[in-house]
């Protein structure tokens, strides 16, 4: 991977963005993907969408959502305790022990949900420890009363792990938020690749918001936008770890390239030339079978008005929802290569009614 587009996905997946609270990563798209696009802007509603031939007749929309699962203050007790509500999908079992940084208007500031010391718990508490409630739990910043916490924090602050982008061995990378920070990304290097010779039609490529809140931001920029073809770019879930059931998800492996799906979501014809495209430009890619909607942004865009021709392409994902999620950046490049070529397959009036 190039490096400005490796110092391009540390500063995006470093940067905070949980649902509703995007805008320090849509920043840091918009700067990166600028120079390569036609015209960039933002909606009311936090997508950022960038566009080459913006002209053209025939629209294809590429979208990857930026807003990653996170908490946000809701209570601060008279000991300056903190007590959270969940942003997305968040695994409580989890949090106990981890840091965290709180996005107050004046700047970060860090935190630790704390937890009794197993020293201090009787055999009972031991044995019966289980997955907590999030109301049970609290963040400590150091604080000692609630008005000094008040000083720096606000109810409806947003919380991040204190986790940023590591590199592990063969070509593999760790951080909080891949999901989908890493579809955001390969949108704009996608955008990067189709920049150098423009195709035939328009490409809108799409950061979108509050996916993980049920899929929010597709909805509007796909309303805007009404594209012939949609493609949504996700993770999915890798199946090459010791505990992971093959068999009930279907088998995904890390390095093997993107994942294509297949089912009631995906318009066959998108399906079939983003296999053909993988084929002809000898990119690895795998098959990842979907027998009803996705929990992506695939399922709003299909259901777009009158209908939308979609596919959906994931990278595979280890560990997600949880601050030590892995990828493979070969598999990030080729994703961003795959859709670049599967653009210059489309062509004005090219029929998708299957």
């Amino acid at each position: 991977m190039e490096i400005k587009s490796l110092n391009f996905l540390k500063e995006l997946v470093d940067s905070p963005s949980p649902s509703g609270y995007e805008q320090p990563a849509q920043g840091i798209w918009c700067k990166y993907v600028r120079p390569f696009v036609d015209e960039i802007k933002k909606d009311v509603h936090g997508n950022a969408i960038a566009v080459i031939n913006p002209h053209a007749k025939f629209r294809l929309m590429l979208c990857g959502h930026c807003d990653e699962i996170g908490l946000m203050v809701n209570y601060i007790d008279d000991k300056g305790y903190i007590y959270v509500r969940p942003i997305g999908g968040i695994d409580t079992a989890i949090l106990p022990g981890q840091r965290f940084y709180i996005h107050t208007r004046k700047g970060p500031v860090l935190g630790v949900i704390g937890k009794k010391a197993i020293h201090l718990m009787e055999e009972e508490e031991r044995k019966s420890a289980g997955t907590p409630k999030i109301h049970t739990l609290w963040l400590d910043i150091g604080a000692r009363t609630k008005d000094e916490v008040e000083k720096i924090i606000s109810i409806g602050d947003p919380i991040t792990f204190a986790a940023g982008l590591d590199y592990l061995k063969n070509g593999l990378v760790v951080a909080r938020g891949f999901d989908d920070k890493m579809g955001s990304f390969v949108v704009a290097e996608t955008m990067r690749l189709i920049s150098r010779k423009k195709p035939q039609i328009a490409v809108f490529g799409v950061s979108t918001v509050q996916e993980e809140i049920g899929a929010r931001g597709v909805r509007t920029s796909a309303f805007g936008i009404s594209p012939d073809v949609g493609i949504a770019i996700d993770v999915t879930h890798a199946t090459d770890y010791p505990d992971a059931n093959a068999k009930k998800t279907g088998e995904i492996t890390l390095g093997k390239g993107p994942a294509i799906s297949r089912g009631a979501n995906i318009n066959p014809i998108v399906f079939d030339k983003l296999v053909s495209t993988a084929r002809a430009n000898r990119i690895s890619y795998q098959i990842k079978a979907e027998p009803i909607a996705t929990p992506t942004d695939a399922n709003a865009i299909q259901l777009n008005k009158a209908g939308v021709a979609t596919g959906l392409v994931s990278v595979p994902n280890r560990y997600m929802h949880t601050p030590v999620e892995i990828i493979a950046l070969s598999d990030l490049e080729n994703t961003a290569k795959l859709l670049a070529s599967f653009t210059y397959k489309l062509a004005p009036k090219m029929s998708f009614i299957p």
